[in-house]
């Protein structure tokens, strides 16, 4: 009979056998009670620091994933679960924790914890002790895996079950947050409504919890989650301590909590069993060995890139001082240049300074002769002075006769006046002429035209008129077709 027939066959056994007590008002009995209960200590045969880490997955596992600790397996579960308000787990049947492989070069993947609920759901939970960075793609990965697990050729994807991912983590993972639960599920961007009930992830930071516990911000009596992860966190298999304070806390309320109880007894009697304390011991040392080697390679990974770094800055530094070198050679290089041009520069000044002492005769020359030329100017100077004189009389001659000039000029324009009167008659009675031309010339023409009339009326044609008259054909066509 599978597991929810059971569940379905015989309710009221499996509620009574699992039943969870998580009204607050359950754990809150009067001090006279607890101490009538607490008559010895819940750790009987073992001191505190002696137990094994629960951190440590083979602890883990020992503990949740056995058939006869279901019980306590199912309230750890419940705890977990409450806060994304999925029905209460009623019971569970453990699964195989090795994941089968669709191709034969498919990574070998092996889970810590499944378990399939009676509601069909299954739960993937993964206690992880030390930080390997990879811990979100890890759970998606086993999430997939789970997921399609069941999957045959026969069945539909609508048979497929949901799949509870929970991951239990000895370091801080979110920076984002200070809650040590943290749940994700598939959302909207915008509207943020859920795509989908299959997926859900849990992530519980025990280093957040225990910093917590320490602020006193957790009240394991009313908070189930609490005191279980408390009594996961209580131990420190690194420091070989135990968290005293914790464990008087919880000692007290599993007085009243049965299942709390039954899990430090559970826990005590697998921790002094020799051949399960072998396997631990045995365990927590290669994932120490793991974390050193993981540590080493770190460093060594650190030590390579300081290494690049190094390399590249001296890489950097040779090309800078190579750029340099070439920038003197350059410098260098144009330096000659320079003085080779300074050089021409200097011979072409000494040029220069002989060409200018050179000039310097010849101006010295040239003022010797200059000294004549003003004194052959200064006797010139006298001659012009002679000259002016003479030109003055004869301007004063000049003038003389520009006066008598003047005179013949108004005597002549007074001519050119009477001149003019006469031409202006002599223009008026060219134009009186003209006129009269023009009016015997349009006499002549109308007459013509007339003639032209009367010998087209009479049936000559064009040319004929034409010739007769002497007037053009295109007039005679004209006079034509206004007839």
């Amino acid at each position: 009979m599978v597991l929810a027939e059971q569940v379905n066959a015989k309710p009221s056994e499996y509620t009574a056998l699992i039943h969870v007590k998580e009204n607050p008002t359950d754990y809150r009995k009067s001090n006279e009670d607890s101490k009538g209960n607490a008559k010895t200590r819940l750790l009987k045969r073992i001191p505190l620091a002696k137990l094994m880490d629960l951190k440590v997955d083979y602890a883990f596992k020992q503990l949740f994933g056995n058939e006869k600790n279901k019980e306590i397996t199912v309230v750890f579960l419940n705890a977990i679960l409450q806060k994304t308000g999925r029905n209460k787990i009623k019971d569970i049947s453990f699964g195989n924790t090795d994941l089968a492989n669709e191709y034969a070069d498919d990574k070998a993947s092996r889970l810590d914890l499944l378990v399939v609920t009676d509601a069909g759901e299954w739960i993937d939970v993964e206690i992880q002790f030390a930080n390997k960075y990879d811990m979100v793609k890890r759970s998606l990965y086993y999430w997939s895996k789970t997921y399609q697990q069941p999957l045959e050729k026969s069945m539909l994807y609508s048979q497929l079950r949901p799949v509870i991912a929970i991951n239990i983590l000895n370091f801080d993972l979110f920076s984002e947050t200070k809650n040590f639960h943290t749940t994700f599920h598939l959302h909207e961007d915008v509207e943020k409504f859920k795509l989908t009930e299959v997926m859900e992830f849990h992530f519980i930071e025990m280093s957040k919890l225990i910093l917590d516990w320490k602020s006193d911000k957790l009240n394991p009596r009313d908070d189930i989650l609490a005191r279980w992860l408390l009594m996961l966190g209580m131990v420190d298999r690194r420091t070989g301590k135990g968290y005293e304070d914790i464990y008087s806390e919880l000692e007290e309320i599993s007085m009243d909590d049965e299942f709390l109880r039954n899990a430090f007894q559970n826990w005590e009697e697998l921790s002094m069993t020799q051949e399960q304390r072998i396997a631990y011991e045995g365990r927590f040392r290669r994932l120490m060995d793991e974390e050193v080697f993981r540590r080493k390679m770190e460093i060594k990974q650190q030590e390579i890139e300081q290494s690049e770094r190094r390399l590249a800055q001296s890489r950097q530094e040779f090309d800078q001082l190579k750029h340099e070198v070439e920038d003197s050679q350059q410098n260098l290089k144009q330096r000659k240049r320079d003085l080779e041009q300074s050089k021409q520069n200097l011979e072409q000044r000494k040029q220069g300074l002989e060409q200018s002492k050179q000039n310097l005769e010849q101006r010295k020359q040239g003022l010797e002769q200059s000294k004549q030329s003003l004194e052959q100017t200064r006797q010139g100077l006298e001659q012009s002075k002679q000259n002016l004189e003479q030109r003055k009389r004869d301007l004063e001659e000049s003038q003389q006769n520009l006066e008598q000039t003047r005179h013949d000029l108004n005597q002549s324009k007074q001519n050119l006046e009477q001149s003019k009167q006469e031409m202006d008659q002599r223009e008026k009675m060219i134009e009186q002429r003209d006129t009269k031309l023009r009016q015997k010339e349009a006499a002549v023409e109308q007459r013509m035209n007339e003639i032209a009339r009367n010998l087209l009326s009479r049936g000559m044609n064009v040319k004929a008129v034409a010739e007769s008259t002497g007037l053009s054909e295109d007039i005679v066509k004209e006079i034509k077709q206004g007839l």
